[in-house]
């Protein structure tokens, strides 16, 4: 039987999670530079349409049908032909397939949206597409399967991941490092002139994401119990203590807190709380937090500078890199105490097993992933060129790809004002009375 208010739970945090899809366009378009605004928030927006058509047809049957495996699911219900909608997904929770399945659609949208952060400003969209597309079938759904599936192989094994920090952040982050370093860098004009847009529309971004993570995270629970109450507040602290960490090592390091830095900070707090949401105490979502800020932003100002590849908005540094390590320390600070659901505590509760089977989890991950999104591109790149020319690159995407540009002015026109003179007397009085 239906359990109406876990149902509405389950509705209202679906729509959080695809709150965050926009919440992300905003928070790219403000950091990119002017001429690839347009080309940036509309690359992220698009994959709402192309992810639903392509999860309700095949997506959902590959990542939950008939085990294959372990790898992926299979069935015959594409399209959701001969799909029970009505029928329980959980009957303990009363959620249905219906409910879930609308849930997850909303992770399959955002995923991909996450590395297009890697490539703004040089890939060409209709090579976005194509790579989106196959990527979605070939990633990210056998992703959903090995880790969410009762019979995946990643589940199977024991590893924990509440809400996506092996599904969505490493996967989206090894997906971003793969991209830029096949992409190659930007003409070096554009670096040393990429300005952010519009900071404001940053931190209207990162509000809307951390409002969004909440159905991200709280939702993963699929019910109004203690475990929801736990993953808000652990979201929560975590999320705050990265954002002051982020500020403080900017204030160490340039003398300056930013708010780019702020906006930063919290987002790695949010990936990396992600797959321990439900599991980890309070004073372990904080450690979490600080510990992700602290890694991503030697990463991203002292690392990633040696490495020489061209990341513009950090989506490897800030989702891989904090979700890398927010999946390791699941194996940490996972406590049994907080969630019975699990099998066994973490490293600092004694639980070396699971510490273990993380590390092994978050491995074969980045493993998985790097093999697979390298395949596609090589395939794609044979179909469609992947980046745009150098004069192309110059005048910026906007224009090339879109024919759009972010700003419109209006033109300044005083005809009417010349012909209708006597009806703007009263008007003009003053300025004629200053000749």
């Amino acid at each position: 039987m239906i359990n109406q208010a876990n149902t509405a739970f389950v509705l209202i945090s679906t729509i959080l999670v695809f709150f965050m899809t926009p919440g992300l366009a905003f928070f790219y378009g403000g950091l990119v530079s002017k001429k690839n605004v347009v080309n940036t928030m509309f690359s992220v927006f698009v994959i709402s349409g192309l992810a639903i058509l392509l999860f309700v047809s095949v997506g959902y049957v590959i990542c939950f049908g008939k085990d294959v495996s372990g790898m992926f699911g299979w069935g015959h219900n594409f399209f959701l032909s001969r799909y029970e909608l009505t029928k329980m997904y959980s009957k303990s929770l009363g959620i249905d397939n219906g409910t879930y399945l609308v849930f997850q659609m909303m992770f399959s949208i955002i995923t991909p949206a996450l590395f297009v952060g890697a490539v703004v400003g040089r890939m060409r969209f209709n090579f976005l597409i194509l790579f989106v597309s196959l990527w979605s079938i070939f990633v990210y759904y056998p992703m959903v399967h090995m880790v969410w599936s009762p019979n995946g192989l990643l589940g199977k094994i024991g590893m924990l991941d509440f809400a996506g920090g092996t599904v969505v952040h490493i996967n989206a982050g090894i997906t971003a490092l793969v991209l830029s370093i096949f992409l190659g860098p930007r003409i070096k004009y554009n670096i040393e002139n990429s300005e952010h847009y519009n900071l404001p529309w940053v931190l209207l971004g990162t509000s809307i994401l951390w409002i969004g993570w909440y159905g991200f995270n709280v939702g993963s629970a699929l019910g109004i119990d203690k475990v929801a109450i736990q993953a808000f507040l652990t979201t929560t602290v975590s999320t705050g203590a990265s954002l002051i960490a982020w500020m403080i090592l900017d204030l160490k390091f340039h003398s300056k807190p930013s708010l780019v830095g702020i906006c930063t900070g919290a987002l790695c707090g949010l990936v990396g709380i992600t797959p321990a949401a439900a599991y980890v105490s309070t004073l372990g979502a904080i450690i979490i937090g600080v510990l992700c800020s602290i890694v991503s932003f030697i990463f991203v100002e002292k690392i990633k500078p040696k490495l020489k590849y061209d990341d513009p908005l950090d989506a490897f540094g800030c989702h891989g890199i904090s979700g890398i390590l927010g999946s390791i320390l699941t194996g940490v600070f996972a406590n049994k105490a907080i969630n019975s659901n699990i099998s066994e505590s973490g490293l600092l509760y004694g639980g070396v097993h699971l510490f273990l089977i993380q590390v092994l989890g978050t491995v074969c991950t980045i493993i998985f992933v790097i093999i697979l999104s390298t395949i596609l591109v090589v395939c794609c790149k044979k179909l469609v060129k992947m980046r745009v020319t150098s004069e192309e690159e110059l005048i910026g995407l906007d224009k090339v790809e879109h024919n759009e540009k972010v700003d419109s002015y209006v033109k300044s026109d005083a005809s009417d004002v010349r012909k209708y003179r006597a009806e703007f007397r009263g008007q003009l009085s003053k300025f004629e009375k200053r000749r």
